[in-house]
């Protein structure tokens, strides 16, 4: 504590305090004492009550320890407790629940520290340690870590000088579908009263397929149904028209895209066109995979269809609009997940 100037600690306070009250009592004046040691007037009087209390007297001005809940954890238990979570799993740890909850946390502490935490002081605690509540990404378990390290590592790179040694580009290419009665992303409405958007009663739904380079090179196209084998020939076909660079396309291993159908057709163009197969379960190494997630969230899912529309009709104008804009397409190869890429 300070006054006037000087800083007294817990001791010295008590001291004064004993002091200040045997001098009263021995009959000086009041404010000439607590004057003298410079506090505030009023406070020798606060010190006198305490000290008259029945059964407690001069005790009242001992110090006492200070108040408030103590320390549970310390700063380097704290910090083992965000190693123990980020970027781990808790079954890891044994438990039973693959998400990270305050009574998991709890539990995980008590196992390991022997300290017993209620859910309000591990919240304190997370908030504390920067972590937040988030909504988790997920990846299915089949996912090989192995395979995909040594495609980052060598077999795109490898892929990369291959396309560069001749010449060509590499794309990389996925589908998706459409649907006139989605509705993605949420909107404000009275608390118990869910918004009602409006959508054409008649149902429709559309196919696309696009490739994508760093460079920004952008193809699309549309189509109805889902894509078999002969469907995906008649696409590469229209994407290879009057091209005069080798493409070396990058994709996921859906069974259409492996047939010998297929197969046959690449073969077919001596050298123009080669199909390259990511690493199973692992969408998120595509960055066209970003086209379609930048479609769902500023397309017709954001502005339902009017009276009259056609889901192709919009569809394909946003398609076009993605294409009038290399730097957008550019954009996608700057995620996390596809840092990979280059050289290419």
């Amino acid at each position: 504590m300070k006054r006037d100037g000087r800083r007294f600690d817990h001791r010295t306070l008590e001291s004064i305090r004993l002091m200040a009250v045997e001098r009263v009592r021995e009959g000086e004046a009041a404010s000439v004492v607590i004057a003298s040691y410079g506090f505030s007037r009023t406070t020798i009087y606060k010190w006198l009550t305490a000290a008259s209390k029945p059964g407690v007297g001069v005790k009242a001005l001992r110090s006492r320890p200070a108040t408030g809940r103590p320390r549970r954890l310390t700063p380097r238990q704290e910090q083992q407790v965000l190693r123990w979570i980020n970027g781990r799993d808790p079954r890891q740890y044994g438990m039973d629940f693959g998400l990270w909850t305050r009574h998991v946390v709890a539990e995980l502490i008590e196992r390991k520290f022997g300290i017993k935490l209620g859910v309000t002081a591990v919240g304190e605690l997370l908030s504390k340690l920067g972590l937040t509540p988030q909504k988790p990404l997920q990846r299915a378990y089949q996912r090989d870590p192995e395979a995909i390290e040594a495609w980052q590592r060598e077999r795109f790179p490898e892929i990369a000088r291959q396309a560069k040694s001749c010449g060509g580009e590499v794309f990389f290419w996925d589908e998706s579908g459409f649907r006139a009665d989605a509705v993605h992303g949420k909107t404000w409405g009275v608390k118990g009263q869910t918004p009602i958007v409006e959508r054409p009663g008649q149902r429709q739904s559309i196919s696309a397929a696009s490739a994508v380079t760093a460079r920004g090179g952008f193809w699309y196209c549309t189509y109805e149904g889902g894509l078999n084998a002969e469907l995906f020939v008649a696409l590469l076909r229209r994407m290879m028209r009057h091209r005069t660079r080798p493409v070396h396309m990058v994709l996921d291993g859906l069974p259409a895209h492996k047939t010998a159908l297929v197969k046959a057709y690449v073969a077919s163009t001596n050298g123009m066109l080669t199909l390259h197969f990511l690493p199973g379960y692992a969408p998120d190494l595509n960055p066209d995979e970003l086209v379609w997630s930048h479609m769902k969230r500023t397309g017709v899912a954001r502005t339902p269809l009017r009276q009259g529309e056609k889901l192709q009709d919009k569809i394909e104008a946003q398609l076009a609009a993605i294409k009038r804009k290399p730097r957008l397409v550019q954009s996608f190869f700057k995620a996390p997940s596809v840092a990979y890429i280059t050289d290419c």
